[in-house]
């Protein structure tokens, strides 16, 4: 038997698949978040990426942590999160969750229902809680609109209770929806906060904060058209300042506000390295002539959100060649494991050969988390960080 012959040597291969952090870019984005909201608590939305060294290097930008289980409470402790700074900010969570939390010395839930809160008297006496108001979630990309959140009414019943508890009732949050690119989806809770704040305060409850939660958008992800999204963040920056200002007017200078940024900080600023595996054209059952272009990675191994968001591609090795329109997908035997038809076709260089390196732009967020552990033996891509202390 003769020699197996090997791809030619500059063909990039599978383990070669990665994510690159630009750690420097977080920092850029966080920094520049709190000079747009003076004064503001920032408290990073780990989900959206759980990595040890963007975790530390946040916490020592001085970020605190928005955690969502016990699993993201001990992992951001391990890496130096404040337990004054961390909160637990999931409002569905189990009495071991609680009891687990309240030991790990987490002293911060969020809650939306008197079910929940009477979890907390039992198993976090004591305890600071706030309590997150439903919103619409439109103008965002994920609404987040149905599993979450409370009317001001019940919120009004739920802190009540918890101050009868032994809680203390210590704020109200919302989420505006994830990706938020109307300014007005702020203002509208801004009202909700004054609303809501003025009816406690005639039952005796004073807040001490409110949490403005997640949405604050990336920058670089593409429409449908293939044309930069350009979310209005001057827009947005500006009706926060003014928010703020008005709610502190109102309720009192001691306001604090929080804010939980995930997306926002790292989408724009981890930068997927994969290759072509192959560029076909195939005729469809209508006799159609279609491209494809699949990649070494897909939604199962960092491109999750593949069938929501459209990200913009860079081909190293064909700057400057004729396009064509191609269907973009990933490397598994599965159907979901490419762009929705919502995108449409993709412009792609018309020369494509398989091992050719690709550069997805703009996937920093979520592309970790919501990796599966091998579907269909794809692993899931390795990490790597430049710039800060890394």
């Amino acid at each position: 038997m003769g020699e197996l012959a090997l791809p030619p040597a500059g063909e990039e291969q599978a383990g070669e698949d990665r994510i690159v952090y630009d750690l420097d870019g977080v920092r850029d984005r966080f920094e520049a978040l709190r000079r747009e909201v003076p004064g503001i608590d920032v408290r990073f939305a780990m989900k959206a990426c759980p990595l040890d060294e963007v975790l530390a290097h946040l916490i020592r930008l001085g970020s605190g942590i928005d955690a969502a289980s016990t699993p993201e409470l001990k992992h951001a402790l391990s890496v130096g999160a404040q337990l004054g700074r961390t909160h637990y900010g999931n409002t569905v969570k189990s009495d071991r969750d609680i009891a687990t939390a309240y030991q790990l010395g987490i002293r911060d839930f969020a809650t939306d229902s008197l079910e929940d809160v009477a979890a907390l008297i039992r198993h976090a006496p004591g305890a600071r809680v706030y309590c997150r108001l439903a919103t619409t979630g439109e103008g965002a990309l994920w609404g987040l609109q149905n599993k979450f959140g409370c009317s001001p009414d019940d919120a009004l019943r739920i802190l009540t209770a918890a101050k009868a508890g032994g809680l203390v009732p210590s704020g109200l949050s919302v989420h505006v929806g994830s990706q938020q690119i109307n300014p007005d989806a702020w203002h509208a809770a801004f009202e909700q906060f004054d609303r809501v704040m003025a009816a406690l305060a005639a039952r005796d409850i004073i807040l001490d904060h409110v949490n403005l939660g997640g949405g604050l958008p990336a920058f670089d992800y593409l429409d449908r058209h293939g044309n930069p999204l350009r979310p209005p963040i001057d827009k947005i920056f500006l009706v926060l300042r003014e928010g703020i200002a008005a709610l502190r007017r109102t309720h009192g200078e001691h306001l604090g506000i929080i804010v939980e940024p995930g997306r926002y900080l790292v989408a724009d600023h981890g930068t997927i390295h994969t290759r072509v595996v192959r560029m076909t054209a195939r005729h469809l059952p209508d006799g159609t002539r279609q491209r494809w272009l699949y990649l070494g990675v897909g939604k199962f191994n960092g491109l999750y959100e593949m069938d929501m968001l459209q990200y913009r591609l860079v081909f190293p090795s064909h700057p400057e060649e004729q396009m064509v329109p191609a269907v973009v997908a990933g490397p598994t035997c599965d159907s979901d494991d490419a762009y929705s038809s919502t995108h449409g076709l993709v412009q792609v260089p018309s020369a494509l050969a398989s091992g050719d390196p690709v550069r997805i732009v703009s996937c920093g967020a979520y592309a970790v988390s919501y990796m599966t552990e091998g579907f269909n033996g794809f692993p899931p891509l390795p990490h790597t960080c430049t710039g800060g202390a890394w």
